[in-house]
């Protein structure tokens, strides 16, 4: 089991993808988070934005992660995973076959 972190242009845009990937089977499950103030580096300036987080549960990470690329807005988004390393088993479970696309 995987929890791919992302983040977003604006709720609307994460909702979206959220909506997309989970009727896909691609995630389990996303939780849309309160929007966050990023300060990162692109093309050689310092920009600042306000983005919107989403955790997305998942078993297979390399296709969501592929998708939520796809249908983002950004040229570079950033979209990793992260291994769970320990999880109730009831929800482990639920996760892997929600998300088993």
């Amino acid at each position: 089991m995987k929890t791919v972190y992302a983040v977003f242009a604006s709720a609307e845009e994460a909702e979206r993808i959220a909506e997309t990937v989970v009727s896909e089977g691609l995630a389990a499950c996303a939780n849309v988070l309160a929007p966050c103030r990023s300060i990162y580096r692109w093309q050689g300036k310092i920009e600042r934005a306000e983005e919107v987080p989403a955790l997305f549960k998942t078993a297979q990470a390399d296709a969501l992660i592929a998708r939520v690329a796809e249908l983002h807005s950004y040229d570079a988004p950033a979209v990793v995973a992260w291994d769970v390393v320990a999880a109730h088993p009831a929800y482990a479970a639920w996760v892997a076959e929600e998300s088993s696309g």
